[in-house]
């Protein structure tokens, strides 16, 4: 029997592959860019210090998470949605703020993963 190949894909990254994880980064940095506002403004906004190291950890795993994805690493793309989602979660729980910044992330990872992860995922390690 003859094995088909759906992806004719060479491990060498597109202008597709490069585009998407910068649109990912571009977004992850207007995250981080909030969180610094939002420091910038703790006292005023009355918000404990001890939440700035959390959320600018997760900011720094999912930049990691990112990093990983662009040299073929799979725990890139599983710490990438995850590390999102939590920063998601805690602006809205502990400051009530509904990031649109982590929802389009969250869409564009998923468009960056059917266009550009998943004809390649036999290149990751």
């Amino acid at each position: 029997m003859e094995e088909y190949s759906y992806f004719d894909e060479d491990p060498k990254k597109g202008w597709g592959f490069v585009l998407a994880f910068a649109a990912l980064m571009l977004f992850t940095v207007m995250g981080l860019g909030i969180d610094v506002d939002e420091y910038l403004q703790h006292e005023y906004l009355d918000i404990p210090r001890w939440y700035f190291y959390v959320i600018f950890s997760i900011d720094f795993l999912m930049m990691v998470g990112l990093v990983l994805m662009f040299f073929y690493r799979k725990i890139g793309i599983y710490m990438f949605p995850a590390f999102l989602v939590l920063h998601f979660f805690m602006h809205n729980y502990y400051l009530s703020t509904f990031l649109y910044t982590d929802v389009t992330n969250l869409f564009l990872f998923t468009g960056f993963g059917m266009l550009a992860i998943i004809p390649k995922w036999k290149f990751f390690k």
